[in-house]
């Protein structure tokens, strides 16, 4: 009894020591204002100046959250500076209206704008929200050229045999990765009912993953691959699937398929559930000018010594409209949203997005703490469209002037 009292004390004492030199790495500025965060760890409902210090923090408190991390390249991809792009736009106040902590723009592999608010800079790294779910999707690419998963019409349950007999067992992995498996899904932000705010707080039944014990109990509300509706529960699912095919963390992949192919320059984390994988549909932190290096590597096909590490044709797939969205000119691809001009981005709630224009050979990066998390009715969004759209016309207007 005295031994086992030792250890459980001498863990206790580990995990206050990891505490403290999480803590005390921070900014004094950013500690205080952690220290005001309520017991409710959902994001989705703390204040924006909570958002401020932890979007930047994340993987810093080991008490606040766990992670894995992706290390980087011996050979980071170098960034050489371009010609300053000029934009017809007050630059300072987009970021203003945005909370933007970093804008960065490449041009054939170039920079050609780059600018930090926040008190935030290059060497930080921010949260991406959803723009994970884009490298997941990637992931799932570079298993099926691996073998690892046989064919995107393969059923959800051959992989995860806790979900037969759900609403899932007829759900291809083409239809998780557009959304459109048609199970019953709430991803209302602002809702503290909704599925994407309750799920994480699921108390599972024994033996079985959280995620599927929450996702497996969802009815159906409309025939599989008839219906889109966005799901961050279900991006969860494919990095599941994804991890029950290749047989390793998350993290490790994305280090050996796409982080240190990519020439990334700084560590990356991902954020891990409760059940102690990774959050798939969420929470990776990575530095701005290696989430822009991500869209480099995405924009150039994905390509390690001359091969793609995805099967031919799959990274256009993905990257063009798969399902309706009820949008004109935008679709959703591979856990990628899609424009009609072939333009493509990954997003993530509270202003974090990668826009690849591979006509341009344009990639723009982009991380921020709006005031709204989703894109619905929000003009903190409208407004980045817009700059998306003035920096490709700068590109023009300096073309026709040549």
């Amino acid at each position: 009894m005295k031994t086992l009292k030792r250890i459980l004390l001498s863990l206790i004492a580990i995990i206050l020591v990891a505490g403290a030199i999480g803590w005390f790495s921070l900014d004094k500025e950013t500690r205080g204002l952690l220290a005001t965060f309520p017991t409710n760890r959902n994001l989705l409902f703390w204040s924006q100046t909570q958002r401020d210090a932890a979007f930047r923090a994340m993987d810093r408190i080991p008490l606040l959250a766990k992670w894995h991390t992706a290390q980087p390249s011996t050979q980071p991809r170098p960034l050489p500076q371009g010609k300053p792009l000029t934009l017809g736009m007050d630059l300072d106040a987009f970021m203003q209206g945005q909370r933007s902590a970093a804008v960065i723009v490449l041009q054939d592999g170039k920079i050609r704008l780059e600018r930090y608010g926040l008190g935030f800079d290059k060497d930080g790294r921010w949260t991406s929200f959803s723009v994970a779910k884009s490298f997941t999707s990637t992931l799932v690419g570079a298993a099926l050229k691996d073998g690892l998963i046989k064919s995107m019409d393969d059923k959800v349950s051959d992989y995860l045999t806790d979900m037969k007999s759900s609403a899932y067992d007829d759900v291809t992995v083409k239809q998780l990765l557009t959304m459109t498996s048609g199970v019953q899904w709430n991803e209302d932000y602002g809702d503290p009912n909704s599925d994407v705010a309750r799920f994480n707080n699921h108390v599972p039944e024994l033996g079985v993953d959280a995620l599927v014990s929450y996702m497996r109990k969802l009815p159906r509300a409309a025939p599989a691959g008839t219906h889109w509706n966005y799901s961050t529960g279900e991006t969860n699912l494919v990095g599941l699937m994804l991890m029950a095919a290749i047989h390793k963390p998350l993290t490790e992949y994305l280090q050996e398929k796409i982080w240190q192919p990519a020439g990334v320059e700084q560590q990356a984390t991902w954020l891990l559930s409760k059940s102690g994988k990774e959050i798939s549909g969420c929470c990776l932190q990575a530095a701005p000018r290696d989430f822009a290096r991500m869209g480099q590597f995405i924009l150039e096909g994905a390509r390690v010594k001359g091969q793609s590490i995805m099967p031919d044709g799959w990274l256009k797939a993905a990257t063009t409209r798969q399902a309706d969205i009820n949008q004109p000119g935008r679709g959703y691809g591979y856990q990628w949203w899609t424009y009609d001009d072939g333009t493509f981005a990954a997003r993530g709630i509270f202003g974090q997005g990668i826009f690849i224009d591979p006509a341009r050979q344009l990639v723009i990066a982009v991380n921020a703490d709006w005031d709204k998390a989703g894109a619905a009715n929000n003009p903190a969004f409208d407004a980045r469209e817009a700059f998306y759209q003035a920096v490709r016309k700068a590109v023009d207007d300096e073309a026709a002037a040549r």
